[in-house]
This record gives structure tokens, C-alpha cells and sequence, in this order.
């Protein structure tokens, strides 16, 4: 590992040395809180910038983050792209105009060019001859949100959102973000949703419908751009049906449909071979059910069972032009189940001190059965509780393909200062399946994964996280993060993978 890696190692693991000195100065949660001050000149001065109408508001922010990751996204300390390190520089502008009182629209606009330090193990940029992928990467701009929301439709307790936007249901274990393969530069869903609020019965009922293309510019120009990205491996519609219902506090219930129909990219071989676009049609019928068990202690509780049937590319070694409409897999069966739920108490204590205990479990696919046992985490693949894990698992499944895994474990958060938090995190981490789920069947891929997985152990390893935030103002925040992981028998090469991120974000 380099010494900037092993620097950055040690200030990340270091951070909990700054919370024992600063214990005392938190204020007793037991006090009144007093009144919110008056805008200062400067902050009405910028709120009468971001409103200069009635009918119009705007806003924007700037990310800027350093992420360095070792022998994450390869799994072998010896194969080229075992480090990465890069900045990004995430700029997003956004506006509201609300021609009506109940009727507004709405767009915003991102882009995230990066500077690459190590050559870029996941990037569509030009390879120089020289350096290959080394130097600036600079994206094109996307328009990520764009859409229409009318409320009280007809004089009824409906609201519909029609257009590209951001879908973020529960948790987001299922549905958090239809854009997996730019990071957290996007997570729009082109989409219609419909909710409709019973106030009486305390129940809302929702139902969504989104047509995903795999590519940024299909539905919406892109801006200064060319490259065209990929936003996931293929073109998805599904449709969405839930019901929530928060009669009982200490049971709030959720239950919901989804159906998600997969069409392959028809992209080039040498993207197929990296992306594993499918062709499917998934039904998950789940639920979950969260509350407060006393003053001190909530709980979330999820499980969903899935249907259907799916099918992968399979690969022709002699085969090397065309497209892989023509190497079509054989559909399966699909018989997969998922459960993901937490438990946290609250000290109430001056500290704000909470203690959580986590459990998932994912189905991984038994190459024996024929059918495919894998649980799809259908439009969750983002980190919920890893970038680790998020940029680990193209090498079994896709980015962000979370499956074949048992996780649990404890997390500590704490408020040493009042705009200050850390929290630490450990999970043991298994794989039900001692084969890679997409192993069995991904001809030529087969035989990569047999040099990183041993397909006799069952032990991911151990997953240790430290996270320290601090919000300067309410226009300034800023992180440290890292992650460790130290491999277990499931994989070949053992040595602890890093995820370590440095971040500043301004808000407008």
C-alpha cells in the first residue's frame, strides 16, 4: 500500500482519539432549546437571492471529494488497477417555478468531471497512449431531475410526479437509485408516481411506473457531451404498487408489489463482458414493519420473496465480434428471498449516544438447482452500508449488486460536539453460497472468477468502517471516511481492501 494510503489509514483510524477531549463540552439535551435566532443580513440576503419571486425558487451545491481504494474493485493486489485514487468535483444547479399554488416544476442540472491520480479502473475516457488513463476525465452535463408535480389533483388527496426524478422508498434497500453505474453523481428514475393520503386512516397508497434507459442520453440530451455514458446494463420498466399505513406507532406497516422488466443493452462485446446485462422479469411481493419499542428503542424490519425469470449472456471463448443479443443464456427460474432489519437503542444521554445491531441476509444462486436463487436488490444498488461493498461486487455480480450474503453487526454514533458526529461500525460478513452467484454460468467468466474466489469457504471476512462528519455551517459540511475489509476463505488473495474519502460540500 502507498504512504499516502497508509497516512490517510492512520488519520482515519485516528479520529476517535478527537472525541474523548471534546466529551465535555456537548450542552445537556435536557435544556431548553432557545428560540431560533434571526437571519443574519448575509443569510436574507441569500434567501432573498434564492427566492426573487413568488413563483420561484433556485439553489445549487458543489461536492468535492478525494476517494483512494486498494485492491477493492480487483480482488488481487497484483493486477493493474488495484489502486485507485481520483477527485471528483460534483456541480449541481436546480430551480423550482410554481405557475400555480399546488403545481410546480422542477429541474436540475449535474455534472462530475474527476481527475484521475492512478490509471481509472471504471471511466468511458480516452486512453492515452503514454499514461492510459490517467489525468482529467471530464464528463458531460445531464439534466437529472426534470419533472412536473401537481398536488390535490381535482380537490383530492392525490399527487402525481411525472418526469425524471429521485425515488427513494423506505430505506432504500429496493429502491434508492436507478443510475447505478455514475456513483452518486445521479439517482433519478425516469418515472410517474401517484400517492394518494388518506389523513383519516392514516394510510397512503402509492403507485409508481418507470421506464429506465441504460444510457444518459436516450430520453434527454446531454450536455457538453459525446461519450453517452452508461447508467446500468440495461433498459428497465417496472411498475410499483405500495401501501403504508402508521395507525400503530410501534408497528408503522408497509406493503408493496414490484415488477421490474430487464432488456439487455445491445452493446459490445468487450462491455458485455464487464456489465452482465440480463433479460428478465422479476416480481417481488415484501413488506416491512417499524416503530418505537419504547422511548429508547425502534426497530425496521424488511423481507421481500421473489419470482419470475432471468437470464444472463453467456460467452463464446472463439467468439470475439458482434453483440450479445446473438449469445443469449437460457432463461431460469427465479426463486430468491431477502431480509434486511436493524435494532437501535438511544441512550438520550448528552452525547446523543445510539447503538444499533444489523442483520441481512441475501440469497446467492445454487449452481446445482437450475434455477437462479440470487435475491436482486432490483434499483438499491448504492452503498447503504458500504462503499466497499458497493465497488467489491462487480467482480462475482455487477456494481452494486449486492447478493449470496449474511451481514450483521453493531454500529456506535455519537455527537462529541454539537455539529460534530462519528460513528464506527463492524460487520461479520458470510456468503450462504460458497459459489460466486454469477460464477456457474458466465462461460469465459467462469474461469476469471475461479483466480479470486476459492468456491470452498463461506467467510467474506471482517468489515470495520470510521466515519467523522462536521456541518461548519449550513452551507458547509465536510467528512473523513474510511472502510476496511479483511478477507476470510471465500477469496483467494487476502490482503485488507481500503476505502478511504475525503469530502467538502457547499450548499447554495
Amino acid at each position: 500500500m502507498t504512504t499516502k494510503a497508509q497516512a490517510l489509514n492512520l488519520i482515519a483510524l485516528g479520529a476517535t482519539l478527537m472525541i474523548a477531549p471534546a466529551q465535555t463540552t456537548q450542552p445537556s439535551a435536557a435544556a431548553s432549546a432557545p428560540p431560533p435566532p434571526a437571519l443574519s443580513s448575509t443569510e436574507q440576503m441569500i434567501k432573498d437571492m434564492k427566492s426573487p419571486a413568488s413563483w420561484m425558487t433556485w439553489g445549487a451545491d458543489l461536492r468535492l471529494r478525494n476517494e483512494y481504494l486498494y485492491d477493492v474493485i480487483t480482488l488481487n493486489p497484483r493486477a493493474n488497477l488495484n489502486e485507485q485514487d481520483y477527485f471528483r468535483f460534483r456541480g449541481r444547479v436546480w430551480t423550482s417555478l410554481m405557475p400555480l399554488d399546488d403545481l410546480s416544476m422542477n429541474v436540475r442540472l449535474a455534472a462530475e468531471p474527476r481527475e484521475w491520480m492512478k490509471e481509472a479502473g471504471y471511466s468511458p475516457m480516452k486512453i492515452s497512449t503514454t499514461q492510459g488513463k490517467i489525468g482529467p476525465d471530464y464528463t458531460e452535463g445531464v439534466i437529472d431531475n426534470l419533472n412536473a408535480k401537481w398536488k390535490d389533483i381535482g380537490g383530492l388527496p392525490l399527487t402525481a410526479t411525472v418526469g425524471r426524478q429521485d425515488i427513494f422508498l423506505g430505506d432504500g434497500w429496493l429502491v434508492g437509485d436507478g443510475t447505478p453505474f455514475d456513483g452518486s453523481w445521479t439517482y433519478f428514475l425516469d418515472s410517474a408516481r401517484f400517492a394518494y393520503d388518506l389523513k383519516d386512516q392514516q394510510t397512503i397508497i402509492e403507485a409508481i411506473g418507470i421506464v429506465q434507459s441504460a444510457r444518459d442520453a436516450d430520453w434527454l440530451p446531454v450536455l457538453n457531451g459525446g461519450q453517452h455514458r452508461y447508467l446500468t446494463e440495461q433498459n428497465e420498466k417496472g411498475a410499483i404498487l405500495q401501501i403504508a399505513n402508521t395507525t400503530m406507532k410501534s408497528a408503522n406497516l408497509t406493503g408493496y408489489f414490484i415488477y421490474k422488466h430487464d432488456d439487455a443493452e445491445n452493446m459490445p462485446l468487450a462491455d458485455a463482458y464487464s456489465f452482465h446485462p440480463d433479460n428478465a422479469d422479476i416480481y417481488t411481493l415484501g413488506g416491512r414493519v417499524n416503530g418505537n419499542l419504547t422511548d429508547n428503542l425502534k426497530y425496521w424490519v424488511e423481507g421481500a420473496y421473489q419470482v419470475g425469470r432471468k437470464a444472463y449472456p453467456v460467452f463464446n471463448p472463439t467468439w470475439n465480434t458482434g453483440y450479445i443479443q446473438a449469445q443469449q443464456g437460457q432463461y431460469r427460474d427465479i426463486n430468491a428471498f431477502g431480509m434486511n432489519s436493524k435494532l437501535t437503542y438511544s441512550f438520550k444521554d448528552k452525547l446523543n449516544n445510539q447503538l444499533s445491531m444489523s442483520f441481512e441476509f441475501l440469497s446467492g444462486d445454487d449452481p446445482n438447482s437450475g434455477q437462479d436463487e440470487m435475491f436482486d436488490v432490483l434499483w438499491g444498488r448504492w452503498p447503504r452500508w458500504s462503499e466497499t461493498g458497493l465497488y467489491m461486487y462487480p467482480a462475482e455480480t455487477r456494481v452494486g449488486q449486492e447478493a449470496n450474503l449474511i451481514r450483521f453487526g453493531p454500529t456506535w454514533t455519537v455527537n462529541p460536539l454539537k455539529d460534530l458526529e462519528f460513528n464506527a461500525s463492524y460487520y461479520a460478513l458470510f456468503a450462504p453460497i460458497e459459489t460466486p452467484t454469477l460464477g456457474a454460468y458466465q462461460g469465459v467468466a467462469a474461469n476469471d472468477l475461479r483466480r479470486l474466489f476459492t468456491n470452498s469457504g463461506d467467510f467474506r471476512g471482517h468489515f470495520a468502517s470510521a466515519i467523522l462528519k462536521y456541518k461548519f455551517s449550513q452551507h458547509m459540511s465536510a467528512h473523513l471516511w474510511s472502510e476496511f475489509l479483511f478477507p476470510g476463505d471465500y477469496y483467494i488473495n487476502r490482503p485488507m481492501m481500503t476505502f478511504l474519502r475525503a469530502e467538502v460540500m457547499f450548499t447554495f
